[in-house]
């Protein structure tokens, strides 16, 4: 068994923090864990699955001797949060997050912390369309990727023990700069949600289009059915590499609609088979 925490304070209890606790527990990791939320039946919830122990309302007094402490909140309350535990939090707590957008908010850390840092930005990649403590699983983190921030005044004991939270927990970690983060994210999940929501807005005609439906356009848009404030706060967090990534996009939708409208047969396969070996150099 590796390193236990004592105490561990999860902020945020939904999916991504309920699941946190389940699999904090099935390690052998957490002796007792506190769940923070603004409302109360995410917490009611957590509590009843056994993913957290204890409920609180109040971030600054449920970090104040906590050793392990993970802001499990949307990308947009990262930076709020950290601020409002700054004080509170132990100089020996190890405290990380799981937002998908790391650029500012390891930068705001990076200005606002004391030195060395004991925050260290994580973005594990796991999760799906449903969201909530309702589906919390205590294996929802095995077999994914982990992202960690590198670089920058991190006390390395605590970058080791962020590293050996997520491995603990099923993860591959991967070691990454925090804007070259938000720009490979930006390309390889980001901007795919926003196509996968652009193509059920064009498919929703007004008519019943079920019975044409196939599992094509249920495979290629599955993600669009995720918590729109999520995706809100995702979307105005990584502006610039999302804004990057959809200019490329509609490019080559551009030159592909005018190679449909010239007839150029050649230019319309062409977009299909470089599409088909790009799709096998980055997903295997």
């Amino acid at each position: 068994m590796g390193r236990v925490y004592p105490i561990v304070t999860i902020i945020g209890t939904g999916l991504l923090g309920g699941s946190l606790g389940l699999g904090l527990k099935r390690a052998g990791m957490a002796g007792r864990i506190r769940g923070v939320g603004r409302r109360q039946s995410p917490l009611d919830t957590a509590l009843a699955l056994g993913a957290i122990d204890e409920a609180s309302s109040d971030p600054g007094a449920a970090v104040r001797d906590a050793d392990l402490v993970v802001v499990c909140t949307p990308a947009a309350l990262v930076i709020p949060t950290l601020d409002s535990i700054r004080d509170a939090v132990s100089s020996g707590a190890i405290v990380t997050d799981v937002a998908s957008t790391k650029a500012d908010i390891c930068a705001h850390a990076e200005a606002t912390w004391p030195k060395p840092l004991r925050f260290v930005g994580s973005h594990p990649m796991a999760g799906s369309e449903k969201f909530g403590p309702e589906h919390s699983t205590a294996d929802l983190y095995e077999g994914t990727v982990c992202l960690v921030e590198e670089g920058g005044d991190i006390d390395p004991a605590a970058r080791a023990a962020v590293l050996e939270l997520w491995i603990a927990l099923g993860a591959t970690v991967v070691d990454i700069d925090p804007a070259a983060h938000d720009q490979v994210v930006a390309r390889t999940s980001h901007v795919p949600h926003i196509a996968a929501t652009a193509l059920s807005l064009l498919a929703d005609s007004g008519e019943d289009v079920r019975p044409f439906v196939g599992n094509g356009f249920r495979d290629a848009t599955r993600i669009a059915d995720g918590r729109p404030e999520i995706w809100r706060d995702i979307c105005l967090t990584n502006s610039p590499a999302i804004r990057g990534g959809l200019a490329e996009l509609i490019r080559s939708l551009q030159a592909l609609s005018a190679a449909i409208e010239s007839g150029d047969s050649a230019q319309v396969e062409s977009f299909f088979e470089r599409g088909r070996e790009a799709r096998r150099r980055v997903a295997g």
